[in-house]
């Protein structure tokens, strides 16, 4: 499991050093993410090996990092409820704009696999 998790994390710190050196506008975990899944693709591990069993411990503790984004919020509640107009805004065209895409994704594959529609 601690191998799993050496390999996420030097996954990462490549992902940031390609960020920062190639100045991409992408962040760097994310980029390290896209590494981990290539890594993940071209070895192919059984699910008992280290570098599955490292990212499932970390997804099985996820909700442990939440609480510094809540304690954020929380600390920062009068400048939110200053500004609740725009951000109830954004959040909602933001939820509508991600369903649009989820839906029209979900229809070009079912059109491309030949699948029936379900809804009608």
């Amino acid at each position: 499991m601690v191998l799993g998790l050496i390999v996420l994390l030097l996954c990462q710190l490549v992902g940031e050093l390609v960020v920062r050196t190639l100045d991409v506008t992408l962040p760097g975990p994310v980029l390290g993410m896209v590494l981990y899944f290539v890594v993940l693709q071209v070895r192919r591990p059984p699910t008992d090996a280290p570098l599955v069993r490292g990212a499932q411990t970390l997804l099985r503790h996820l909700p442990l990092l939440y609480v510094p984004a809540g304690a954020g919020v929380i600390s920062y509640l009068a400048v939110l409820g200053g500004n609740a107009v725009p951000i109830a805004g954004g959040l909602i065209l933001s939820w509508v704009a991600g369903l649009l895409v989820t839906a029209g994704g979900a229809a070009l594959v079912l059109r491309s696999t030949g699948q029936p529609k379900v809804l009608r």
